[in-house]
């Protein structure tokens, strides 16, 4: 030690360290032959569990003169110390005390905020010798004979340790073990006392009339109605216990209701009249909100006082389109006061909840903005991993079939294909690639469960990429128990499979091919979302057609997104988008009344989230890949499949299908494929395949 920080005694009842004079209590015995005060630890040599060895006294007599003997003495008195000191700051268990917690600073920081919210002046923080005894200040226990002088500068308090000796301490001790010991501090009551004072204070920011909580009792605690929370913390069986872990996993709780069924059953009987009648609907009121838009703002905001003048509408015209180019230049030039500059022109003529123009302009906006901040992928993986019922998905997907024939004839050309194609066959196996939930499979069931002769034995392999959490499979384990339901009230056999890999991945033997069964390849529109060659030298694309190819179906029907925003380049990846998706947005705003809850749906979680990846993501994070027909056309046929044409029967009821809905919308043929499309653009097209 070094000899700067000698002790020694002086004779006037104090202790001298270097040269500065700290004075002893009156009932503080002198200090003998050196040694430093263990009467408190004679009885026990623990602390909370923790053993310890009291430190050495030395048995020399008071010698001024001897260096040598007080740096003997103060090093093992230091070392006694540190080694004490080291094992309270190894115990493990310390965090654990919840009368540590009070004396956080995050603690103390919470409370500032909740007094600077009322008002009040908050009570002024000790200082850091004070702060170990600052609770005191705040909570009195009964047995506490503690009191505070005028002036809240010293703390005087004798308490009874638990080996039955009085001590004292001063606001300005450092003794942890006196206030981890000490009852008033961690006196369970007294901390349940101070939580409700601070949950009334708390409760004065709720509304009027909303009681948060109703009665505390003993940890009872009563919510509102519609909220449940576990009572008696520490009691309950195992049983209980089990029940609320589970609670944490969402389930979607309805497979099957009538309601599912007449979405699902679409193509024949009571869900044919019902799709009529909402097309119909949507058509009625989608008028009734052009008819709106063209009304002048007098006249649909009542009677003025210029009821007799031609009113005079002056409305400024924003081209929102021209500034998302120009917003795109500038961020594809990382030139960020001009992108931010025309993000806040847009943001102002932008909203979700405006006409298709505005609506568009948000959800760019938003990829935009995103791309420009670099938090692209993160905001992507969000959306992806929120959590929406396949309840609503249902829903979004009636309208979706309601206002547009896109689904609608891809699932009857499809199940259609497959039915003629197997009239004879007693087993099908249909290996469906993105089946997600299934929405194509109902309408066959039931189409195929009135065949002559008898409806074939099915088997369904669903394939998926995994889902993010902690059941990748969730979605296609539920698309399989409700796809059972339909079976069994057709009585059809039925068995279903599902795979939730990257689908590069999947090998023929978790396939399960049986040789006498007729084989069936289906993907609709989820080809996009596999990675091509721009992001590594063996395509995922080729892959899963090399699989397909070995496997060698009987029909390999292919349906895809025709788009163009595949380019490795960023604004021509934007513009072919912007053209892509205001298509989309048009058919909506023509077909579809702005008020339905389910295009906001559509909008949002299902073409603004394609949006945002195809804008704001890069390199294997960017999922939202589609090509052109043509160029699928041409990846078949290099790996080594040959078209099959539809037949003309599909055709031709197809177009009839097409003539039921708006008349903009278009149906074609083009070297074997059915080709979709809104106001002449291609949207969607499918064909079919066989291996060379």
């Amino acid at each position: 030690m070094d000899p700067r920080f000698g002790t020694s005694i002086n004779r006037n009842g104090g202790t001298q360290l270097n040269n500065q004079r700290i004075h002893m209590l009156p009932d503080q015995k002198p200090i003998h032959n050196h040694s430093f005060p263990l009467n408190m630890y004679q009885n026990s040599h623990n602390f909370r569990g923790l053993q310890f060895d009291p430190p050495t006294t030395s048995s020399s007599p008071i010698v001024s003169s001897s260096t040598e003997n007080e740096l003997h003495e103060d090093c093992d008195l230091s070392d006694a110390i540190l080694g004490y000191i080291s094992q309270v700051l190894m115990e493990e268990d310390l965090e654990d005390k919840s009368c540590v917690l009070y004396e956080s600073l995050d603690l103390q920081a919470a409370e500032k905020s909740f007094y600077d919210v009322l008002g009040q002046k908050y009570p002024p923080s000790p200082s850091y010798d004070e702060g170990l005894f600052s609770v005191d200040q705040f909570i009195q226990s009964p047995h506490d004979s503690s009191s505070l002088d005028n002036n809240n500068n010293a703390y005087v308090g004798e308490s009874e340790s638990p080996n039955g000796m009085s001590v004292s301490s001063t606001s300005k001790s450092n003794n942890v073990i006196d206030l981890l010991d000490s009852p008033e501090v961690c006196d369970k009551d007294q901390m349940m006392l101070k939580f409700n004072m601070g949950f009334q204070e708390a409760n004065k920011f709720l509304p009027a009339g909303t009681n948060m909580l109703t009665d505390f009792n003993a940890g009872d605690c009563q919510l509102p109605t519609g909220s449940r929370v576990r009572k008696g913390t520490y009691e309950g069986d195992e049983d209980d216990q089990r029940s609320v872990k589970q609670a944490a996993i969402f389930q979607d709780a309805t497979v099957r209701s009538n309601e599912i069924d007449l979405i699902l059953l679409c193509s024949m009987g009571q869900g044919d009249v019902a799709l009529r009648l909402l097309r119909n609907k949507l058509r009625t009121e989608t008028g009734k909100d052009m008819h709106k838009d063209n009304l002048p703002k007098s006249l649909t905001k009542g009677r003025g006082k210029t009821r007799g003048k031609k009113p005079k509408s002056k409305k400024e015209v924003i081209d929102l389109r021209t500034l998302l180019v120009t917003c795109a230049q500038a961020v594809a030039t990382d030139d960020r006061r001009n992108a931010s500059e025309l993000l806040k022109q847009i943001r102002q003529h932008a909203s979700p909840f405006g006409d298709g123009n505005q609506r568009l302009a948000h959800c760019f906006a938003n990829g935009l903005e995103a791309r420009l901040a670099g938090t692209g992928s993160q905001i992507h993986r969000g959306l992806v991993s929120k959590k929406v019922s396949a309840a609503d998905y249902i829903r979004a997907y009636y309208l979706y079939i309601g206002c547009s024939p896109f689904r609608k004839i891809s699932n009857f050309a499809s199940n259609r294909t497959i039915m003629n194609m197997a009239e004879h066959a007693t087993r099908i196996h249909i290996i469906d690639f993105g089946i997600l939930y299934g929405f194509q499979w109902p309408t066959f069931i039931q189409r195929i469960s009135q065949r002559e002769g008898g409806p074939p034995r099915i088997r369904l392999t669903g394939i998926e990429f995994p889902q993010p959490g902690f059941r990748p499979a969730e979605t296609i384990e539920e698309t399989g128990v409700r796809l059972k339901e339909y079976a069994k009230k057709f009585n059809v056999s039925f068995e279903y499979k599902s795979i939730a890999k990257r689908w590069e991945n999947v090998s023929i033997e978790d396939l399960k091919i049986d040789e006498n069964e007729f084989l069936v390849v289906n993907c609709m529109y989820r080809s996009k979302n596999l990675l091509d060659e721009t992001v590594g030298v063996d395509s995922a694309r080729n892959v899963v057609l090399d699989l397909i190819r070995k496997i060698s179906p009987n029909i390999f029907i292919h349906g895809i997104l025709n788009g163009s925003y595949n380019a490795p380049f960023f604004l021509t990846r934007f513009k072919e988008a912007l053209f892509h998706f205001s298509a989309l947005f048009d058919m909506l705003e023509t077909n579809v009344p702005r008020e339905r809850s389910e295009r906001k749906l559509l909008e949002g979680e299902v073409f603004g989230r394609e949006a945002l990846n195809v804008i704001a993501c890069e390199g294997w994070e960017r999922i939202e890949r589609p090509e052109t027909y043509k160029q699928w056309h041409v990846r078949n046929l290099r790996a080594g499949f040959v078209s099959v044409p539809f037949s003309r029967e599909i055709i031709k009821l197809a177009k009839e299908k097409v003539g039921l809905y708006h008349k903009d919308f278009m149906i074609d043929v083009d070297n074997d494929w059915l080709l979709q499309g809104w106001k002449g653009r291609i949207i969607y097209a499918m064909s079919c395949w066989k291996a060379a």
